[in-house]
């Protein structure tokens, strides 16, 4: 402005002692004047260009937090203790490999209604597919069902008389616990499928497992903190962690690389590093998004955006399910014992690291608006949550919550004006088999006489003898009974 200015005043001055001369001064001068002027306009168009690009920058730059500073955050919300001051499960290596993420504008993407979700095991996939089966049944999506219970065919690809058929053999939608495995799917999903896992971290991981499937009397540890035992020496019970399928011709161990099994990896390959980079660079390839437990919201608001949703098809109910308490469940392990651990189950943390990185890096490449979004969401996800869990505990409600005033949230620059009715309540707070039995009632099936589910039941002492730990029998007249191995 002040270089303006200045040559402003060079032009008057010139213009008055052209009067004084003859006339033929006035011409030259006036050109000379033109060009000065011009040439400062166009320096002062590129200085305060300049100064708008800096500040512009700098100040995206304040608001986008980044991944590598970031603690480890538990579902509730709380820092983690476990393995957070040395980051290695939150380095995210945004620039290891040239990896582009594609970001989907909300005014031109289309909601995605063809989703394949890998049901892990122990990692907090109860929580995830209730929000994938209220999805489906509120766009009458076509799920492919297990013949028995919400276990398809573990761990061995599915023969036909695993699951029920539709009259036009397709499908919209998976939901269960199977291998994964891309061959099979590929022959019942079309090409435009998304497909999504949730994983989480391997150390709490291996605590759920020892937890749940009483891995401990299968490992014959008898003491009170039976993952401190384990992790001293994890190779010292090889030979009682691995489990044969002899009818499948398939290895496991709850011990080792749970989380890579269930997502095609065999146990075999767990010393072969080169392998499974190999794999898990190919699954990070085939998977739209991989949830973490330890990052949930954010896993999810990105979701959200990538599959074009709406923030009430996101969200959950804040109260864990099937949560279990144990003396061993908050143990953090020593230097030694992860190091031992991250040895053990290799496959497990390379898996692990890897979507942990993919994660943010998807977060990254949404900009800065995505953190604005996620303390939304979380505060939408709380205010629900209260609503419905006091919904539901009204006395009127036991029988018919119908009547009841649903809770109104405003429109908002992430989300449509929406009401979380006695319906939505019902839908977050009920659990897998509610809405299994919700689907199958929906079903469009070529003769539902042809199947009838059994219970499934677990028998610790099928997994010490290498025998299927899960079991049930379909029947029906268009279906043969077969004993099928689950988990």
């Amino acid at each position: 402005m002040i270089v303006l200015e200045k040559s402003m005043y060079s032009t008057w001055s010139t213009r008055t002692t052209c009067r004084k001369h003859q006339d033929h001064c006035l011409r030259p001068q006036q050109a000379k004047m033109n060009t000065r002027a011009i040439f400062a306009v166009m320096l002062a168009i590129v200085v305060n260009g300049a100064a708008i690009y800096y500040y512009s920058q700098r100040e995206m730059t304040l608001q986008i937090e980044s991944p590598k500073l970031r603690p480890q955050i538990s579902q509730n919300g709380n820092q983690t203790s476990e393995e957070s001051s040395s980051g290695q499960h939150d380095q995210p290596h945004l620039k290891d490999d040239n990896r582009t993420e594609t970001v989907m504008s909300s005014k031109s993407c289309h909601p995605r209604s063809k989703f394949v979700f890998i049901k892990t095991h122990k990692t907090g996939s109860c929580t995830a597919v209730n929000i994938f089966q209220r999805y489906a049944i509120s766009h009458h999506l076509s799920v492919l069902m297990p013949t028995g219970g919400n276990l398809l065919s573990w761990p061995f690809p599915p023969a036909e008389e695993d699951y029920v058929h539709t009259p036009d053999e397709q499908y919209d939608v998976l939901l269960s616990h199977m291998v994964y495995n891309k061959t099979w799917l590929q022959t019942k999903f079309p090409a435009n499928t998304a497909y999504i896992s949730i994983i989480r971290n391997p150390s709490s991981h291996l605590r759920s497992a020892m937890n749940y499937y009483h891995l401990p009397k299968l490992l014959k540890i008898k003491s009170k903190n039976p993952v401190e035992t384990f992790l001293q020496d994890p190779w010292k019970y090889k030979d009682l962690s691995e489990a044969y399928f002899d009818f499948c011709n398939v290895t496991w161990d709850g011990t080792r690389n749970f989380l890579s099994f269930d997502l095609g990896y065999p146990t075999e390959g767990a010393e072969d590093k080169e392998r499974a980079r190999r794999y898990i660079s190919e699954l990070e390839a085939d998977f739209t998004l991989v949830l973490l437990l330890e990052h949930l919201d954010e896993s999810l608001v990105l979701l959200r955006r990538l599959m074009c949703w709406e923030m009430l098809d996101v969200l959950y109910d804040v109260a864990p399910k099937n949560s279990r308490n144990y003396s061993y469940k908050k143990y953090v392990p020593t230097a030694e014992e992860l190091a031992n651990l991250r040895r053990w189950k290799a496959v497990d943390y390379l898996l692990y690291d890897t979507f942990n990185a993919s994660l943010w890096r998807k977060i990254a490449a949404q900009g800065p608006d995505f953190y604005e979004e996620l303390h939304y969401f979380r505060e939408v996800k709380k205010r629900v949550s209260e609503f419905c869990h006091r919904m539901m505990e009204k006395r009127e409600c036991k029988k018919n919550c119908q009547h009841q005033q649903p809770l109104v949230i405003k429109a908002s620059k992430w989300s449509r004006q929406f009401e979380a009715d006695s319906m939505h309540c019902r839908g977050t707070i009920y659990g897998e088999s509610q809405h299994w039995k919700n689907i199958r009632e929906r079903a469009s099936v070529k003769d539902k006489t042809e199947w009838k589910v059994m219970k499934v039941a677990s028998n610790l002492r099928r997994i010490v003898h290498g025998l299927p730990t899960l079991k049930y029998k379909s029947q029906g007249r268009g279906i043969k009974g077969k004993m099928n191995s689950s988990w």
